[in-house]
């Protein structure tokens, strides 16, 4: 193929391609690219070089292999360079530490790797675990060691192709603007690999073995609310899967530590492995996901399943419903139960003084709202993605009391000294919730239904439409456009009466035209309100090539047992707003 005549390829493209031909980089990428070219591969090559990855709402994440769209040797080490940049910019009368932790996923140990080389070769200070942890940990350890920053190797729940890099700020938070855009700004202003610098300073390198774990582990064991109950429930039985992952490393012993002495790890499941053998996504939203742990329950009679992603900082869970059956709960629904059992904790406990709050995303359910306001705790809502709950925690430090945050997306959080969704502190406290209520003699189940009665069942589905490569992110762009300039009139039967752009930063009144305000940062977000409370949401995903579409719809629920009447009026009500929206 002569890439000067593809019509695949333009001239940005042709001329990144021939940067990585021609510059420092070393012989087995040039020939990997050479065979692209001799193979006429030119799909291939647009996917490698249309683009440079960048940060979105979890930091640099894409597919293993060549080129500047991918994860590679070169992509992490610019985006370290940039970063050490930064910091330097930033930091100018400080000696600059990070910390640095990785995941089981192929090749995250190597990227840690080369991200400390780069680091200590800018002359910053590495903390570098010696082995995985958790993404959580990682947030707790900028803080404790009082680091200006932090990096992750993982990819999270993405598929085995994939890996990542996530980058946080010095308070223990994911960068947020304007420092994640900074960071790409000098990211791109390396134009030559060669001002990269890859020259490991092993002085500047500290590597980290077990001590920050129990530091960690002493700090969530002091959050529980109520060690009564795990004393009288300390035999309840518990399965947990890590996923292949480095959940692992921690859940065990802090269940342990918590007063669990009957948890059940999968065996099939946990030893880490970046090739995740036993699930086609090791991802705990994914049914497949925790099908062995299901397995192990009915074998052994279990009270709860819990299941932690690759890089533990989201939890799927499944409980017994009232048939003994056993269910996957959603995000909502696990949200829900944690920060209801936490918030009459902390009512119970004399705790409550209008000062607390929760904090949760725009695309979560809103019956979290409802918890909070019917106990007297705030509610904050916050764009999509954990670093700007982290960022409201922040700013609202000596003022208001954080007590939890969650997202649909089963990320959640118990206390403000980690910045960032914890698996590992939420397993603890869903295993210690589930004990709470089995010790009055109510399961999960039971609560789920108590809390629906009283709010309203809010019923939530996700749909996710992938497209990849540069036309399908072009797709996205022209959805995204339609359904901002040709908002239908009516979903589900309801009258639309608000929209909310969050790009334009403005809420439309429909019957009056008028517009208002949206106090939150730019973010390419629309959301459609119904006259009878149906809220769906479409947003273009900051770290998969997919378009998502959140459901929220809800009906009064008056008794228990009319739940699955008034469920699947609930779930007939999405399907009537799919349609409508022609997905």
């Amino acid at each position: 193929m002569d890439l000067a005549t593809s019509s695949k390829i333009d001239k940005a493209t042709q001329e990144r391609i021939n940067t990585w031909l021609s510059g420092n980089y070393d012989e087995q990428t040039k020939s990997e690219i050479r065979l692209m070219i001799a193979e006429n591969r030119d799909d291939d090559l647009v996917d490698s070089f249309y683009k440079q990855l960048e940060f979105g709402t979890g930091g640099l994440r894409g597919v293993m292999g060549v080129g500047s769209n991918k994860m590679n040797k070169y992509t992490i080490g610019a985006a370290t360079q940039g970063l050490a940049n930064y910091l330097k910019k930033n930091f100018v009368e400080d000696s600059i530490k990070v910390a640095i932790a990785f995941d089981s996923r192929n090749n995250s140990d190597v990227f840690a790797q080369i991200t400390a080389d780069v680091f200590s070769a800018n002359g910053i200070h590495v903390y570098l675990f010696k082995s995985l942890r958790p993404t959580p940990l990682l947030s707790f350890t900028i803080r404790h060691l009082n680091c200006q920053s932090g990096v992750v190797v993982t990819a999270s729940h993405n598929p085995k192709e994939y890996n990542g890099y996530k980058a946080y700020w010095n308070d223990g938070g994911q960068m947020i603007a304007p420092h994640d855009t900074n960071v790409i700004n000098e990211v791109m202003a390396i134009k030559d690999i060669s001002h990269v610098k890859f020259d490991r300073n092993n002085s500047l390198i500290t590597i980290l073995d077990t001590e920050i774990d129990n530091v960690y582990i002493e700090k969530v064991k002091a959050l529980s609310v109520n060690p009564d109950a795990i004393q009288r429930q300390k035999d309840m039985k518990i399965v947990y899967t890590p996923i292949h992952g480095t959940g692992i490393t921690l859940v065990p012993e802090l269940l342990k530590r918590f007063g669990f002495d009957n948890v059940t790890v999968v065996k099939e499941q946990s030893e880490p492995n970046g090739n995740f053998p036993t699930v086609v996504y090791p991802n705990p939203e994914e049914g497949d996901a925790l099908s062995l742990a299901i397995q192990k329950a009915k074998e052994i009679n279990a009270d709860l399943v819990m299941a932690t992603d690759p890089d533990a900082d989201r939890v799927g869970i499944a409980v017994k419903d009232n048939k003994g059956e056993w269910i996957l709960l959603n995000g909502n629904q696990t949200a829900s139960l944690l920060l209801y059992y936490l918030i009459n904790a902390w009512k119970d406990a004399g705790k409550i003084n209008g000062k607390q709050f929760i904090c949760k995303t725009i695309v979560t359910s809103y019956i979290l709202d409802a918890i909070a306001e019917d106990n007297g705790v705030k509610c904050y809502n916050v764009l999509t993605g954990f670093k700007f709950i982290a960022d409201l925690i922040k700013e609202l430090e000596g003022k208001e009391t954080f007590i939890a945050g969650g997202e649909e997306s089963y990320g959640y959080l118990v206390g403000d000294f980690v910045r960032d969704k914890d698996a590992v502190s939420s397993c603890a406290f869903i295993a210690e919730m589930s004990a709470f209520y089995k010790d009055k003699g109510q399961s999960l189940y039971d609560t789920l239904l108590e809390i629906y009665t009283k709010h309203g069942l809010y019923r939530e589905r996700l749909i996710s439409i992938t497209k990849k490569g540069k036309s399908g992110a072009e797709e996205i762009k022209e959805m995204m456009h339609n359904l901002r300039s040709k908002p239908a009139s009516h979903l589900g039967g309801s009258s639309l009466v608000s929209l909310m752009d969050y790009d334009n930063q403005e809420a439309t009144d429909i019957a009056t035209g008028n517009k208002s305000a949206i106090k939150l940062p730019k973010s390419d977000v629309l959301q459609f309100i119904t006259e009878d409370g149906s809220q769906i949401s479409a947003r273009p995903s900051g770290t998969e090539p997919k378009i998502k579409f959140y459901f929220s719809v809800k009906e009064p629920l008056s008794s228990k047992n009319d739940y699955e009447g008034v469920l699947k009026k609930c779930d007939a009500k999405i399907d009537q707003i799919i349609k409508d929206l022609n997905l």
